[in-house]
């Protein structure tokens, strides 16, 4: 795991790594990375309760929530408040919005799960979370990480692509181009030799060059 700070700043866990084990209170109840073991996680954090870009996030991730179900990932936020302020908050977004909250949110006033997965930026705030989403597959692996400031909400959307494209390429062996969706033809991996890169061209792919081919995943 590298969580621990060099001179004041964080490190950023690593892709392709083990994603940092936790054990925390939720608005659930306890949680650890753990207890994930076998599903997708999407972990997000946001820098505080009762602010209004969180909450267009934190209903966008509610709306979609099913969409993440049925690609077996499981969602779970975090932000450095209490769980009485995480309580408060989804009751107050349910009555005002009518959106309920369907997954737990972290409680992390010690700010440990916050500095291990490098969610604390000293460019942006020292005792908040900026808003960091993680992507981590079913063994733990921590596969993808997106951070954006404080000042801007993330697109939900393309989290869930972002998840299926990962889901794709695991399941296949193949690559996803830039604004790939399900159903659209993936990327072929280049070939590794140059007797390959020549028997390219008659494979039967939609073929460009020896090093760019797609296919449908069907074919």
């Amino acid at each position: 795991m590298h969580s621990d700070a060099t001179d004041g700043m964080p490190v950023l866990p690593r892709l392709n790594e083990p994603a940092p084990a936790f054990t925390a209170a939720t608005t659930d109840g306890p949680r650890a990375l753990s207890d994930y073991k076998g599903q997708w996680l999407v972990l997000f954090s946001h820098p505080a309760d009762f602010t209004p870009v969180c909450t267009t996030e934190f209903m966008a991730f509610a709306q979609a929530s099913e969409r993440f179900a049925a690609a077996n990932c499981a969602l779970l936020g975090l932000s450095i408040d209490s769980n009485f302020a995480h309580v408060a908050w989804i009751r107050s977004i349910e009555e005002n919005f009518g959106v309920k909250i369907p997954f737990p949110i972290i409680e992390d006033l010690s700010m440990t799960v916050a500095k291990a997965y490098g969610m604390i930026q000293p460019g942006a705030s020292d005792t908040s979370a900026v808003r960091a989403t993680f992507l981590i597959d079913p063994e733990g692996v921590l596969r993808a990480m997106v951070y954006y400031p404080m000042s801007n909400g993330r697109s939900v959307e393309e989290i869930l692509r972002l998840l299926q494209a990962l889901q794709t390429s695991d399941t296949h062996g193949v690559a996803t181009p830039e604004a790939w969706r399900p159903g659209e033809k993936v990327i072929v991996p280049p070939p590794k030799t140059t007797a390959e890169a020549e028997a390219r061209k008659d494979a039967g792919y939609d073929y460009v060059d020896w090093y760019f081919c797609k296919k449908d995943l069907a074919a």
